[in-house]
């Protein structure tokens, strides 16, 4: 028997990891690529990847926050967001008695 909602919470656990995958990426080609990272075609592809979650945040943050930070403000987001997942998770697992 499936349990819906630890499959749900698993695949948005496994797509928060990703997203936070990538955005890491991103950031270790934009400190080692420097200023010729707008060429790497890995850069633009994790760009492109990352570039949903950075606008969503984008949305959600003040002005005051510098457009330059908000893909660490992404990062953090979704690092705390993959936090609340796995708690729910382990709460579905402990509810329903299924060992995880």
């Amino acid at each position: 028997m499936v349990n819906i909602d630890l499959l749900l919470v698993s695949v948005l656990r496994a797509l928060v990891e990703v997203a936070g995958f990538f955005l890491i990426g991103q950031g270790l080609l934009y400190v080692l690529a420097g200023s010729s990272r707008e060429k790497n075609a890995v850069y633009m592809l994790f760009r492109v990847i990352t570039n949903p979650v950075v606008k969503a945040v984008r949305f959600i943050t003040p002005k005051q926050v510098v457009d330059k930070h908000v893909p660490v403000v992404a990062f953090f987001l979704l690092f705390w967001l993959w936090i609340a997942l796995a708690y729910a998770r382990q709460g579905i697992c402990v509810a329903d008695g299924l060992v995880c």
